[in-house]
């Protein structure tokens, strides 16, 4: 697992009275290449006919960003794709390109592509941090003005933010609140207090808490698409699961040792397992009440790990759940909800595996869903990747 973890996520609240946005945010990761491109659009007016602008421009700049071009070549083809309105004589769609490669915490690049959008905002801790762009011009047909695309190169470390935004951010509270609207120093001022207030905010919690605070400038009645994008460079947040009895009693010492010396949160799913580990530790395990459920067994707790669940139905409840990307707050109070509310404050999930066959689960009685450990697991491990974009392991005992 990497030392690093490059934390991406986004808020929006669309237009008062619309039912889609007009801003796109698109968000890919390649771990082979250790790329991010993040990519945030604005369509011209709002509603379905801006959603389809924004999203044709935001997937253009996506592909073309992963493709061997050089990002301002791609701008350029970008600019000279979109169609210019025949009405305002300006551009159908803005665009902002954040491509992020990186090794570790030390070596992390960013290529910053910047159209139309209010110019993006660079923060190490509470700081903001100012960088050089390059102006490049464009004169394009049917245009009213010469229109400019900047770009950009720098560096994140450790506890940086990257913060992208588009006007309905910029520009909330005009004529309501503010005169001249809320504006970037505005929103600077505001990230550095947040920041200051709560070092460790999530990239999640960040962006909505500006974008909330744009939708109240406006009187929580939005004026324009509210759109805010984070990046936020950290070491990640870890979570081993460990699942199962190992093959056998003499790697019991093993699995004790593994969840001993493991620096993040702990969860032991199976009521075996957790003997197992109870004994090991010389702790006692105790029923919470305050988790039961008529669908699940409730959960338990013991000094040194953060959650002890019942085995095989709980993690096919679990798996179904991410699978379906259900919110947490829509979930009962059980021991389901715990599990997977710490599956999402994490970055990285470890899962080490008991490969001792538990005779009661071959048993054709039991229903198709429960199925074996293994495969329940496997479902996990790919709902975390494909829906979440964590990273897992697993470790076969």
């Amino acid at each position: 697992m990497n030392d690093i973890f490059i934390d991406v996520d986004y808020s929006q609240i669309y237009k008062a009275g619309q039912k889609i946005g007009g801003d796109v945010f698109l968000q890919s990761r390649d771990s082979r290449s250790n790329q991010i491109v993040c990519t945030l659009s604005d369509g011209l007016g709002s509603g379905v006919k801006a959603n389809v602008l924004a999203n044709i421009t935001a997937h253009m700049a996506h592909k073309l960003s992963f493709s061997p071009m050089n990002l301002t070549h791609s701008a350029r083809i970008i600019m000279n794709t979109l169609p210019v309105c025949n009405q305002r004589k300006i551009s159908y769609s803005t665009f902002t390109i954040a491509d992020i490669r990186y090794s570790s915490l030390d070596d992390i690049e960013v290529q910053l592509v910047e159209y139309d959008n209010p110019l993006a905002l660079h923060f190490r801790g509470a700081e903001q941090l100012d960088w050089e762009r390059e102006r490049i011009d464009l004169q394009r047909a049917g245009a009213f003005k010469q229109e400019v695309v900047q770009h950009s190169k720098f560096r994140l470390a450790e506890n940086d933010r990257l913060i992208m935004f588009t006007d309905g951010v910029t520009q909330s509270g005009m004529g309501k609140t503010l005169p001249l609207g809320w504006r970037s120093t505005g929103v600077r001022s505001f990230i550095a207090q947040t920041i200051a207030a709560n070092p460790a905010i999530s990239s999640h919690d960040l962006a909505q808490a500006i974008t909330r605070k744009a939708f109240s400038l406006d009187g929580l009645a939005s004026r324009d698409d509210i759109t805010c994008a984070v990046v936020y460079v950290r070491r990640p947040r870890r979570t081993l699961i460990v699942t199962g009895p190992p093959f056998t009693p003499d790697r019991d010492q093993a699995l004790g040792d593994r969840i001993k010396n493991f620096s993040g949160r702990k969860i032991v799913s199976g009521g075996t397992t957790a003997l197992i580990v109870a004994r090991l530790a010389g702790k006692k395990v105790k029923v919470d009440l305050s988790s039961w459920s008529k669908d699940v067994p409730p959960s338990s707790t013991m000094d040194g790990v953060d959650l002890i669940t019942e085995g095989m139905l709980t993690l096919s409840k679990v798996a179904t759940g991410l699978e379906r990307k259900a919110p947490v707050t829509s979930l009962p109070q059980d021991a389901v909800r715990k599990f997977i509310t710490i599956l999402m404050d994490s970055d990285q999930v470890e899962f080490v595996v008991g490969t001792k066959i538990n005779e009661a689960h071959q048993d054709p009685s039991i229903p198709v869903e429960i199925g074996i450990r293994r495969t329940i697991i496997s479902r996990i491990r790919s709902a975390l990747e494909k829906n979440y974009l964590k990273e897992t392991s697993i470790e076969y005992i």
